[in-house]
């Protein structure tokens, strides 16, 4: 794959730069477009889950990120110490109001959490697999590319969870 570790030559031949801010940008589209979501679907319909065989919550998918955050942001980019348990996110439910606080508390700590940043740093808390070598093993810049790819994907998710939910309603 063009640009993984397993593509031979140097990787830092041909940087791609982007500002922090327009990081950010990004990342904030995603976090308030699930926010914005959970919000509209309120503490009943935000709690749960449509009849599809596996599916999550609304609720359960925005807390899922802010645990993504928590760990690819906080514990593999900043090298904070962090405490997650990935199971329980998929089983979270609760009251609409204090998870959108959360969401908003995580985005801004992603913020501080790219003080200081530098790309081509090795990311801490990843274990890089000889057998499936991924690049966000390899840079921190990788990894807040992963970060991205984590929260538009789960962005999609709810937005078709939200409309499976309203259509059973």
């Amino acid at each position: 794959m063009p640009g993984s570790p397993t593509e031979p030559g140097d990787l830092r031949a041909h940087p791609v730069a982007v500002a922090r801010a327009d990081y950010l940008w990004f990342a904030d589209l995603a976090l308030r477009g699930m926010a914005r979501v959970v919000a509209e679907l309120g503490d009943d319909l935000a709690n749960r889950r449509p009849p599809f065989h596996g599916s999550n919550s609304p609720y359960a998918i925005l807390t899922h990120c802010l645990g993504v955050l928590e760990y690819w942001g906080g514990a593999t980019v900043a090298g904070r110490s962090i405490e997650r348990d990935r199971a329980a996110e998929f089983r979270a439910t609760g009251p609409v109001a204090p998870l959108l606080e959360r969401a908003e508390a995580a985005r801004q700590r992603l913020a501080r959490d790219l003080d200081g940043f530098e790309a081509w740093d090795a990311p801490q808390n990843v274990h890089r697999d000889p057998h499936e070598p991924v690049p966000y093993s390899e840079t921190k810049g990788a990894v807040l590319l992963h970060v991205l790819e984590e929260l538009f994907q789960h962005l999609g998710q709810i937005e078709i969870t939200r409309d499976a939910l309203i259509v059973e309603s």
